[in-house]
């Protein structure tokens, strides 16, 4: 099986992916981070990987291609983890170092991004819709979103990753 790499990969593909190997992806992210959430966390961005058509490769043997982008973002996640503690957290700063007010420009290019993004998400399911901007801007875990939804925690990642999967070929489509 191999993943198609011109454009985005159809969704059909990754959901067979997901299916199939969610579950040990999960495990293996568990196994490195101890950490359920950051777990998921890390196998949903590895799914989102393949949706990107400049990080996506042929990947004859999709399983340890997966696992590979699991493995190597968890050490990313440790590593990250390691140097917050031992660092002044930068956003502890944050507050008095940057102007709270955005300028004009940055105004209006914000409005118009914000108005982009409302027409490309408007298109979604209720239920896409809302699974991914609890996780995104929200900022809700996984299973704190399965409970709000009443759906199941591997439902909640589908929703994502379809909703993302929208958002990137809308975005790609407007580009041009």
């Amino acid at each position: 099986m191999s993943i198609n790499t011109a454009g985005l990969p159809p969704t059909a593909d990754l959901d067979d992916l997901f299916r199939r190997y969610h579950r040990e992806l999960r495990a293996c992210a568990y196994k490195r981070l101890n950490d359920h959430d950051a777990a998921a966390d890390v196998v949903q961005d590895a799914f989102m990987r393949c949706l990107a058509p400049e990080t996506l490769s042929v990947a004859v043997q999709p399983r340890f291609f997966l696992r590979r982008i699991v493995e190597n973002l968890a050490i990313d996640v440790v590593r990250s983890r390691q140097r917050r503690s031992g660092d002044v957290q930068i956003d502890d700063l944050a507050d008095s170092l940057v102007d709270p007010y955005p300028s004009a420009e940055r105004w209006v290019v914000a409005r118009q991004d914000y108005a982009r993004l409302k027409q490309i998400l408007d298109v979604l399911s209720p239920a896409t819709r809302e699974a991914l901007l609890l996780s995104r801007v929200e900022g809700l875990t996984h299973p704190e979103i399965a409970r709000h939804l009443g759906i199941s925690t591997s439902m909640v990642a589908r929703h994502i990753m379809n909703a993302m999967a929208h958002c990137l070929l809308r975005y790609a489509r407007q580009g041009r």
